[in-house]
C-alpha cells in the first residue's frame, strides 16, 4: 500500500490526474475499443451491458494479460494497438474490416490488491493518459481504486458500469433523434 502511495503521489505531481486534460465520451460511439483477458467475466459482463445498450456498436476487442507479472506490458502494448488503430482513423486513413474508435474500455473484475496490482503500473499509467480517445477504466468493484482510475478520462466503479458510461441506450438514442 505504501508504494502505491508512493506512485500515485509521483503521477500526480506529473500532472497525470489533472481534472482538465481529461475528456468527455461521446455518448454515441460509432465504435468502442476493449482491452480485457479473453478469460475474465468483466468481459462476459461488458459484452451483455452493450449488447443490450447498445447492440448496433461494434466492439474491438484487444486481450491481455490482466494479473500477473507480465500483465502491465500486455496492458500498455493492446492499449498501443487501440490507438493506432483510432490515431490512423483520426486522420482520415481507411482502416477497412475496423470499427471507428471513438471510445475505450479497460476493465477487470474484482480481487484484492495483489490481483489488481498490474492496474497500478506507472507504464500503464503513462500509457492510459496518451490515449487519442476518451478512456473509460472499470477495474474491480466500487471499493477499488488503482492507479489507472486517476489517470482515465473517466472511472466507472465496475466493469458493467464502464460499458454504460460507454455507449447511451438505444431507444435514448432513438428517442433523442425523433425530438430532433
Amino acid at each position: 500500500y505504501e508504494d502505491f502511495l508512493r506512485r500515485k503521489a509521483a503521477l500526480e505531481a506529473q500532472g497525470l490526474f489533472d481534472p482538465e486534460r481529461k475528456r468527455t465520451p461521446t455518448q454515441h460511439p460509432r465504435g468502442i475499443g476493449l482491452v480485457t483477458s479473453l478469460g475474465a467475466a468483466a468481459l462476459r459482463d461488458v459484452v451483455t451491458a452493450l449488447r443490450r445498450r447498445a447492440p448496433h456498436v461494434p466492439v474491438l476487442l484487444v486481450p491481455a494479460l490482466v494479473q500477473g507479472a507480465a500483465a502491465p506490458a500486455e496492458l500498455v502494448a493492446a492499449l498501443e494497438r487501440l490507438y493506432a488503430i483510432a490515431s490512423r482513423q483520426q486522420q482520415g486513413e481507411a482502416t477497412p474490416d475496423l470499427p471507428p474508435i471513438d471510445t475505450i474500455l479497460l476493465v477487470r473484475g474484482g480481487g484484492s490488491l495483489e490481483d489488481l496490482w498490474a492496474f497500478n503500473d506507472t507504464e500503464l499509467a503513462h500509457a492510459i493518459v496518451a490515449s487519442p480517445v476518451p478512456l473509460i477504466v472499470g477495474v474491480g468493484h466500487e471499493t477499488d481504486f488503482t492507479i489507472a482510475d486517476f489517470c482515465a478520462d473517466v472511472r466507472a466503479p465496475t466493469p458493467t458500469a464502464a460499458a454504460e458510461l460507454a455507449a447511451q441506450p438505444r431507444r435514448d438514442a432513438w428517442l433523442q433523434a425523433a425530438h430532433r
